[in-house]
């Protein structure tokens, strides 16, 4: 074989093994991308998913023990703050296409849900709440109440009761009488909404109290939260519903506005000490 011909070959082969090469990089790069598109698209979703529910596991903790330190603030009627520690939120994964999980934190005190009872002078008892409204990337969006002594948790296929009211019932020879100890909050402007995805904190305190109490022949409750209201009340008042002693309905049958409690063949009386507690958002000193 001729010197050319032979230097020809070897650089042929040369050649073909760099070819080679390149098409074997190309196919690591290609395995790679699929890997990672297969994780992407199949495996975080699931993950993140995971994520945001163990983070609403973890609201419905902080809400249990908000609920706790509040009844332990009007058990002992003292001003002392305590504050309560809230996760708005939850963080993407690094390295990968992911989106963070918001949340909206509210101190409700206006006049959007109410009490309201013929034995009360002005006409109505405020039903204020604290809200944290989860904006979730992957999991279903839900919204978490401590409204009335009750933790409520409502999604777009309904609410549910995740810790009951402070309200006893005694069925007496001829009335039905309603205990509730009703926790109302008092904020102020500026510290009552925050939002984001870090920890946040609640600052309780205990101010006052107020009780209410009577003979009547309705107990409304105007609220967000009617099916838990409702489911609520079921369950307090279920031996006396089912003997025909009290009514419960929601009204009115199409789009009801509130939840109505009226005698039946018994008469109703309410107890209902209202205790007001100064709640702010964030540190610094609750101040009314």
């Amino acid at each position: 074989m001729a010197i050319g011909e032979e230097r020809y070959m070897r650089s042929e082969r040369a050649l073909d093994q760099a070819v080679a090469g390149v098409i074997e990089a190309l196919l690591l790069v290609a395995l790679a991308a699929i890997v990672l598109s297969t994780i992407q698209l199949v495996y975080i979703p699931d993950i993140m998913e995971q994520r945001e529910a163990d983070h609403m596991d973890q609201v419905d903790n902080q809400f249990s023990y908000l609920k706790s330190v509040i009844d332990l603030q009007t058990a002992l009627a003292k001003d002392v703050s305590i504050s309560s520690p809230i996760t708005l939120g939850s963080k993407e994964l690094p390295y990968f296409v992911t989106a963070r999980a918001f949340g909206q934190l509210d101190i409700i005190d206006g006049s959007s849900s109410w009490i309201k009872t013929d034995f009360i002078s002005d006409g109505e008892i405020p039903l204020t709440s604290i809200r944290l409204d989860a904006l979730n990337s992957y999991f279903i969006d839900q919204l978490y109440a401590l409204e009335g002594g009750a933790v409520f948790v409502k999604q777009s296929d309904g609410e549910s009761v995740r810790i009951e009211p402070s309200i006893s019932v005694e069925n007496l020879s001829t009335q039905i009488r309603i205990t509730w100890q009703l926790p109302t909050f008092s904020s102020i402007a500026g510290k009552n909404s925050t939002g984001g995805y870090k920890n946040c904190f609640i600052r309780t305190n205990y101010l006052s109290n107020s009780t209410y109490a009577g003979a009547t022949t309705y107990l409304y409750i105007y609220s967000d939260f009617l099916d838990a209201w409702n489911a609520t009340f079921y369950d307090s008042l279920s031996e006396s519903i089912e003997q025909g002693y009290i009514q419960i309905q929601k009204h009115p049958d199409l789009n009801p506005t509130h939840l109505r409690i009226t005698p039946g063949t018994k008469s109703l009386y309410a107890d209902v000490t209202v205790l007001t507690l100064g709640a702010q958002i964030g540190p610094g000193i609750v101040v009314q």
